[in-house]
């Protein structure tokens, strides 16, 4: 059904092989579009933090808060203004509990 396609990367113009496979686990996701970028370049432009799945832009760093857990009373940072009305938990607590 699929079949191996040469691109070329939008960034270094570098010809690369989008495989068969590869092309087979895009359709499985949901991928409309092929990628734009080769392997190296989306590795670097992954590891420079800039790639949120949108438009390519890098995400602004999200404001943290500090908090206390509910569980083992650990000082932790959370990603929203706790209320006071439910409990928050570090990372540790938070995973244990999701796990049951």
């Amino acid at each position: 059904m699929f079949q191996d396609k040469i691109l070329t990367c939008r960034d270094c113009g570098v010809e690369f092989v989008f495989s068969a496979s590869e092309q087979e686990f895009y359709a499985e996701k949901g991928f409309t579009n092929d990628p734009s970028r080769c392997p190296e370049c989306r590795a670097a432009r992954k590891r420079q933090g800039g790639y949120n799945g949108n438009s390519g832009s890098s995400r602004p760093q999200r404001e943290m808060y500090d908090a206390i857990c509910a569980e083992c009373g650990a000082k932790t940072q959370v990603p929203f203004r706790p209320s006071g009305d439910r409990p928050v938990y570090c990372r540790d607590c938070f995973d244990k509990r999701n796990r049951r």
